[in-house]
């Protein structure tokens, strides 16, 4: 059994890897990291250059692109490992950071995962839009974090240098125990991606089980490789997912309300979208993820019941999921930084 597999999942990737996995190869095999890297059937060379220049990374082939949520559930089955690092392959690791990760989870069994503090590989003072310092949500199910609010990103100077309880960690750099992978039932594959590593934490965090940031590991991500924003495969992909994770995840007595508060805001901010000459690919996507969402929220009610059945934490409770929407937060009151929110 590995310690460590660090797995990095892999479509087109070539350059990516080519350019930044050297570094992980340089900075996990001193505190025990084996590296994978599990292909969604690339077509650009990137088994090939794998195989000739980096012999030792272990590879995993699929026939066909299963997205991230499912391509890592067929990798992961694969792996015998005590702790998971799922690692994208457009980040830049540094010095000994699986050393405060593996440290902090060896010492603290509650916690089900963990990330670092991620920079952003382009400005390196900066923190990164995916997962910054770790990641919260309102009450409406708008994710947001330490360090970033909507396209708000925060220089670091250091405000968060400080381990902290969060709700969900980024799967562009996410450390999970094994066991709790498997026992919550690892990532929705029906996601395909966006939204599908919230979906797990918060799963976790109703079981009662903790995840924190960790900014004694910091990696540096550069962000938006597969899908750039304003991409409506990425809008679809959002808001369907988003939805989907709400029906699963809230209480009987909090979901009607936010449902109907969210269908009025997703319709504003599809309208906003044209308003603001995105396109109208961006407003169709959001009209067909709710529809979509629509057709196939039965497909979820069995995921709901068990969630909601077997959660050792009431409404309320989960820390990480407050009470207040940001979207109020940052569009009326002006604020930009998380330190400034009120709790």
């Amino acid at each position: 059994m590995d310690k460590v597999a660090i797995v990095i999942l892999n479509w087109n990737g070539e350059k990516m890897l080519r350019k930044y996995l050297p570094s992980v190869l340089e900075y996990s095999a001193e505190d025990g990291g084996v590296v994978y890297v599990a292909d969604n059937a690339s077509t650009d060379g990137s088994i090939l250059m794998l195989k000739e220049q980096f012999p030792q990374v272990r590879v995993i082939q699929f026939d066909k692109n299963w997205g991230f949520a499912e391509g890592y559930n067929k990798a992961l089955g694969q792996i015998d490992a005590e702790l998971y690092v799922l690692l994208n392959s457009d980040v830049e690791v540094t010095h000994h950071w699986l050393t405060p990760l593996v440290e902090y989870m060896d010492n603290h069994y509650e916690v089900a995962f963990c990330q670092p503090k991620l920079l952003s590989e382009q400005n390196k003072n900066a923190f990164e839009y995916a997962g910054a310092a770790g990641g919260y949500l309102d009450k409406y199910g708008y994710p947001f974090c330490r360090g970033r609010i909507f396209d708000s990103v925060e220089d670091d100077d250091g405000q968060y240098d400080y381990t902290t309880e969060v709700l969900w960690a980024t799967g562009a750099c996410l450390m999970i125990r094994a066991q709790d992978y498997w026992k919550t039932g690892g990532l929705d594959g029906r996601f395909f991606a966006h939204n599908e590593e919230i979906d797990l934490c918060w799963r976790l965090r109703l079981q009662g089980r903790a995840g924190v940031c960790i900014p004694d590991s910091v990696v540096y991500h550069v962000g938006g490789g597969t899908l750039p924003k304003g991409n409506p495969m990425k809008t679809y992909l959002n808001f369907r997912n988003n939805l989907t994770m709400l029906y699963k995840n809230l209480s009987d007595s909090e979901l009607p309300g936010v449902m109907r508060m969210r269908f009025v805001l997703d319709w504003v901010a599809a309208f906003q979208m044209l308003i603001l000459g995105r396109s109208w690919g961006d407003f169709r996507a959001v009209v067909r993820a709710r529809r979509d969402f629509k057709r196939w929220k039965k497909d979820f009610a069995a995921d709901r019941e068990r969630i909601q059945s077997t959660r050792m934490l009431p409404t309320g409770c989960v820390n990480g999921v407050y009470s207040f929407s940001i979207l109020w937060q940052y569009y009326i009151k002006g604020i930009r930084k998380f330190s400034d929110l009120k709790f």
